[in-house]
């Protein structure tokens, strides 16, 4: 038996090695018992030195419950040691054993996050449970359902739902409105009801596009996100930024739909080709880049190893601190702007490297890059407006700049004529009053400019293209 103190498991690798293959459990004692407690106790207490330790417990509880709520037993209002251990000994005997290690879960007003490893089947059949879903109504495409799909349909089978399923065109060709207008008939044709949730399996394109079909079916029905690939793990499936694709640009046609639970498992990406793995890391720098140190540290240290997807990055939980603080991190941006209302300072944040990544998949025709290649190309563009325009520190765009080489994004020129790439970026759905506003790298997070001279741009984006003979990585 292992006791921690309540701190312990705050950090991500603690959790992985406290929570895999042993049974947790969470005695959750009121802040009012706990605060008399401290206060009888000899040890001095840092953090509630000086403080109101009843409100201080409270505020640590509510930040920690994330943690905590992934235990396999949770356990509270009993004080006697005695009482505890009779209760705990009587719900061992109800857990199932090949559940998988949940590491986190949470209840947001965005949704409910679960993520572990190994927790798919089990996770996604207790999210329908609580929705009170008497059928399973998949959204997949060919990719995932092999990899994932199948089986996760037959678990649930296997626990007496009836399940059905639709598939969708993989990739990028299935954000498009003749696709959605297709699944929303397979849905008709299915007599899908209202208060019947669907379920998104697959990567950000198939959330995008089952996102969408899902607010608009109906006048919107309630999804669950089991997201496939890193890049939609650690980025498209949260939020409820759901979208699909015009000739004109990416994402025009959308809405803001919220999931109702999001099952982030990364055993699924024990398959995922690496070219898909490393593509997603695009994704994390950028979110290291709005601040996080830590997550700038893991990427450096063991960014390519997580790109290659050594065996090491699963068992050592380095994956999983991965996925883990890119993807809070994003949660924690959408509950402070959900609709990107604010002008700097919320969710435009999230768009670093985004406005000419999205001109330089659109120049491609979706088909040429990934989006966390994208991505990264528009990172790289960023740093150098930044430094121009005197916002950006060079040894920050230098930093920036190292980690994506060491990951290999970004490192040969785009195939693309400039005309074409400032064609699509004149309808980057950041402009405001005419003007597009640019999210720019600082010493240590971004700044909203809106007032980036044309040339500069094109003197940035310039810089990343190259002969059309050239194959963009």
């Amino acid at each position: 038996m292992i006791s921690t103190g309540g701190g312990a498991v705050v950090d991500p690798r603690n959790r992985w090695a406290l929570y895999r293959g042993r049974t947790t459990v969470w005695l959750d004692g009121r802040p009012e018992v706990l605060a008399q407690r401290l206060r009888r106790s000899p040890n001095v207490r840092p953090l509630v030195t000086g403080r109101d330790p009843i409100g201080t417990l409270r505020d640590l509880a509510a930040k920690r419950e994330r943690f905590y709520s992934a235990t396999d037993i949770h356990q509270s209002g009993v004080a006697e040691v005695h009482g505890v251990v009779d209760a705990v000994d009587a719900r061992l005997g109800g857990r199932d054993g090949d559940a998988g290690t949940t590491l986190l879960r949470a209840s947001t007003p965005i949704g409910r996050f679960i993520l572990g490893d190994g927790i798919a089947a089990t996770a996604l059949g207790t999210e329908l449970d609580l929705l009170r879903a008497q059928r399973a109504i998949l959204v997949s495409e060919p990719g995932a359902w092999a990899a994932v799909g199948e089986r996760l349909a037959d678990d649930l089978r296997a626990g007496g739902r009836e399940v059905v399923h639709i598939l969708l065109p993989q990739g990028e060709p299935a954000k498009r409105l003749d696709v959605v207008e297709s699944a929303a008939r397979e849905l008709a044709d299915l007599r899908v009801e209202r208060l019947e949730p669907l379920v998104a399996i697959g990567g950000g394109a198939l959330g995008d596009t089952a996102g969408f079909l899902a607010a608009i079916y109906l006048r919107g029905v309630r999804i669950i996100h089991v997201p496939t690939t890193l890049v939609a793990q650690v980025d498209s499936s949260i939020g409820g930024k759901t979208g699909v694709d015009l000739p004109e640009g990416k994402n025009l046609v959308g809405a803001f739909h919220q999931p109702a639970a999001v099952i982030i498992d990364i055993a699924m990406l024990r398959t995922l080709p690496e070219r898909q793995m490393r593509a997603a890391l695009g994704e994390a720098v950028k979110m290291a880049a709005l601040g996080d140190e830590r997550l700038f540290e893991l990427l450096e240290t063991d960014g390519p190893a997580i790109a290659r997807g050594d065996e090491a990055v699963f068992t050592s939980g380095v994956l999983a601190e991965l996925v883990e603080r890119a993807a809070w991190a994003k949660v924690e941006v959408v509950l402070a702007d959900e609709r990107e209302r604010g002008a700097s300072g919320g969710r435009i944040n999230l768009n670093l490297g985004h406005s000419l990544g999205h001109a330089f998949e659109a120049a491609g025709g979706y088909g040429g890059l990934l989006h966390g290649e994208a991505v990264a190309y528009g990172l790289r563009a960023a740093t150098r407006i930044g430094v121009e325009a005197g916002v950006t520190p060079p040894e920050r765009a230098a930093r920036i700049g190292a980690l994506l080489d060491a990951l290999g994004l970004a490192t040969t020129p785009l195939p693309y004529p400039l005309a074409t790439v400032m064609g699509h970026l004149a309808t980057d759905k950041k402009h405001a009053a005419g003007r597009l506003r640019w999210v720019l790298p600082t010493a240590d997070g971004v700044v909203v400019r809106d007032d980036i001279d044309p040339a500069l741009v094109e003197r940035a984006a310039t810089g990343l293209l190259g002969a059309p003979s050239v194959s963009p990585r």
